[in-house]
């Protein structure tokens, strides 16, 4: 089984205004509401793929309703914990530009993560995964995702995937997660670098988190593809297919699931590799996530 945890989902607001002008009234073209977070987007996409999946995680007020409802309406299995305030929603404005303006969220105490601690050891076995990602709400600190794989570690055999910025990713490193998944800014982050490096810099990065302590590191590149250091030792890059960008939101989640999804079936890091690079890449063309089949038409591509 494979489960997701999205402290800080949302609805994600896409607004289209062409030639958008601050300052001014600006008229949308078109508009659409979808729900967003990043774990949710994993099991979305993992669903998609024909994988069994649970998305776990915090929703609050009107806009958490509206969410468990979309996700219910989408077929997702979810087992979500109702918290105090209102779930986010996030705005997308696109134009000439991509504009996001992002929302803080509900607000989750420490009484409402240890009911999500309490509902994750009831459920894991040996062998599941566990993917956390994205942001968490304001009420929490950047030792929340530590602290969550710490305190289930009494579970063995969990392959945990986090997908974070900073600290939130860092912290988590002492306790060995199976993958993780930086993109070139976010390593940027991580290691102060005023610049994005070379490719020779990127795998330097990635061994550094590797000793840190992740099992494995996936480093998305966005166009350029993918550079991965497996717990095998081997050093592996992935070209992404050509394409043109549609929406980059919910790329780095399909990654994670196509990951996930071909190694299950392989066992083999290069094909998990190459199979999440064509579904970041199929997703980044469309203005969804992408369809299995649209998944594996980029795939083709870059065989």
């Amino acid at each position: 089984m494979i489960y997701t945890v999205t402290f800080n989902p949302s609805l994600d607001y896409y607004v289209q205004v062409n030639n958008f002008k601050s300052g001014v009234v600006n008229r949308a073209v078109s508009e659409r509401l979808v729900v967003g977070g990043k774990g949710i987007n994993v099991s979305l996409a993992l669903r998609e793929l024909g994988e069994k999946t649970l998305a776990l995680g915090f929703v609050a007020g009107f806009t958490g309703k509206a969410i468990k409802q979309e996700m219910i309406d989408l077929g997702l299995e979810n087992s979500f914990i109702e918290v105090d305030g209102k779930s986010r929603i996030n705005v997308k404005i696109k134009g000439n530009t991509e504009t996001d303006i992002n929302g803080t969220g509900a607000h989750v105490t420490a009484i409402n993560f240890n009911a999500l601690i309490r509902k994750l050891k009831s459920i894991l076995k040996e062998g599941d995964w566990l993917v956390i990602s994205g942001s968490v709400p304001s009420s929490l600190d950047e030792q929340t995702y530590a602290n969550l794989i710490k305190r289930i570690k009494t579970v063995q055999g969990v392959n945990v995937v986090v997908d974070a910025c900073g600290k939130l990713l860092t912290e988590t490193l002492k306790f060995h997660p199976f993958l993780i998944k930086p993109n070139l800014y976010e390593l940027c982050e991580i290691f102060s670098l005023n610049e994005i490096p070379k490719i020779e810099g990127i795998f330097a990065c990635a061994y550094k988190l590797q000793q840190m302590g992740a099992r494995n590191v996936i480093i998305s590149m966005g166009s350029e593809g993918a550079a991965m250091v497996t717990e095998t030792s081997q050093s592996l890059f992935v070209r992404a297919a050509r394409g043109q960008l549609v929406n980059s939101v919910g790329a780095g989640d399909s990654m994670i699931a196509g990951f996930i999804h071909e190694y299950l079936k392989s066992g083999n890091y290069f094909s998990a590799l190459n199979y999440a690079t064509a579904a970041g890449s199929a997703c980044a063309f469309t203005q969804n996530l992408a369809t299995r089949e649209q998944i594996e038409y980029i795939e083709s591509l870059m065989l």
